[in-house]
C-alpha cells in the first residue's frame, strides 16, 4: 500500500512538473521566438517601406540632379574657360584682342595681371594698349566687351588722341577683368 500511495502521489507530481517543463521550456520559448521573428518582420517591413519611398523619389531626384546640371553648364558659361588661370588669361586676351582689332584698331602692348582669389573662383585680368581710328570703334569695343558672355568688365579705361590738330586716331589703355573658376 505504500508503493500504491507513493505512485498516487507522485504520477500527479511527474505530470505536473512535466506539464511545467513543457510550459516552460517549449511553450514560452515558443512564444519568444514568435514574438521576435513578429518584431523582426515589422523592422524589414518598416525598411521595405523606405525603399520603396526613396524608389518612388527616384524620378524626382533625377529631374533634380539634370536641372542642377543644366543650371551649372549656364553658370559655367558665364566664367572664362580655361584649366589654370594663366590659360584663362590668355583665351581672355585673345578675346580682347578679336574684338579691338576686329573694329580696325591695332594693339601696342598687351599684358596679363595677376589673380586674384575670390572665394571659389579667380579674378584675371588683362591691360591692352591699343591705337583706334576714330571714337566710334571706341564705343563699338566697350559695347561688345560689356555685353558679352563670358561677362567681362572694365575696370579701366583711359584714352588720349593721338594729334591734336588731326583729332583722328585714339590711343587707349584698356585694363579687362573676368571671373574664372579656381582651380
Amino acid at each position: 500500500m505504500k508503493k500504491s500511495r507513493t505512485l498516487i502521489i507522485s504520477v500527479p507530481l511527474m505530470i505536473l512538473l512535466l506539464g511545467i517543463f513543457t510550459y516552460r521550456y517549449g511553450y514560452l520559448r515558443v512564444k519568444a521566438d514568435m514574438a521576435s521573428a513578429l518584431e523582426d518582420e515589422a523592422v524589414k517591413t518598416r525598411i521595405l517601406e523606405k525603399y520603396v519611398a526613396l524608389i518612388a523619389e527616384k524620378p524626382a531626384l533625377e529631374k533634380r540632379i539634370v536641372s542642377l546640371k543644366e543650371e551649372r553648364q549656364a553658370d559655367n558659361a558665364k566664367l572664362v574657360e580655361g584649366l589654370t588661370p594663366s590659360l584663362s588669361a590668355a583665351a581672355l586676351q585673345e578675346t580682347v584682342k578679336g574684338i579691338v582689332t576686329g573694329r580696325g584698331g591695332s594693339i601696342s602692348s598687351e599684358r596679363v595681371g595677376k589673380p586674384e582669389d575670390l572665394g571659389k573662383f579667380k579674378i584675371i585680368s588683362i591691360s591692352i594698349d591699343a591705337v583706334l581710328p576714330d571714337p566710334r570703334a571706341l564705343s563699338d569695343i566697350l559695347y561688345s566687351i560689356e555685353t558679352r558672355t563670358p561677362y567681362l568688365v572694365v575696370k579701366e579705361l583711359d584714352t588720349r588722341v593721338r594729334n591734336f590738330r588731326d583729332p583722328k586716331d585714339l590711343m587707349i589703355k584698356l585694363d579687362v577683368a573676368a571671373l574664372t573658376g579656381g582651380k
